[in-house]
């Protein structure tokens, strides 16, 4: 019994670790639509668009966290084990809804600078 307690544990630290390696990107600066060019406002738009496709990358991996901690918490034959993957398991999805607030703010608050962008040059 001892030796499957350590071997689950053993487990669960591996696979946290193997997505430990999970960083959340950082919002794009903005420009500010009511001073700012052409240029500057596509510059904008490409910075938010890379920073979707970064956040998309850290959600697979912070998905694949929370697969691995329900897996455990599953597999688990103790109370400590599954009390580890249930701390696990919320501190991934934590995670994650953290970064879809994050996209909806950056892409909110860039479609504010498009608005603004439109208002001082028309």
């Amino acid at each position: 019994m001892k030796r499957t307690t350590c071997a689950l544990v053993v487990a669960l630290c591996a696979s946290a670790g193997a997505h430990a390696d999970c960083t959340a990107p950082e919002a794009p600066a903005l420009p500010d639509g009511a001073n700012a060019s052409m240029e500057e406002m596509l510059a904008g738009q490409k910075a938010v668009k890379s920073f979707q496709e970064a956040n998309m990358d850290y959600m697979k991996c912070v998905e694949a966290r929370i697969e691995a901690a329900r897996k455990a918490g599953k597999d688990a034959e103790t109370e400590d084990a599954r009390d580890a993957a249930a701390e696990t398991y919320t501190a991934a999805v934590e995670a994650y809804n953290k970064a879809v607030s994050a996209e909806e703010t950056v892409a909110g608050d860039f479609n504010t600078q498009v608005r603004e962008y439109k208002a001082a040059n028309q």
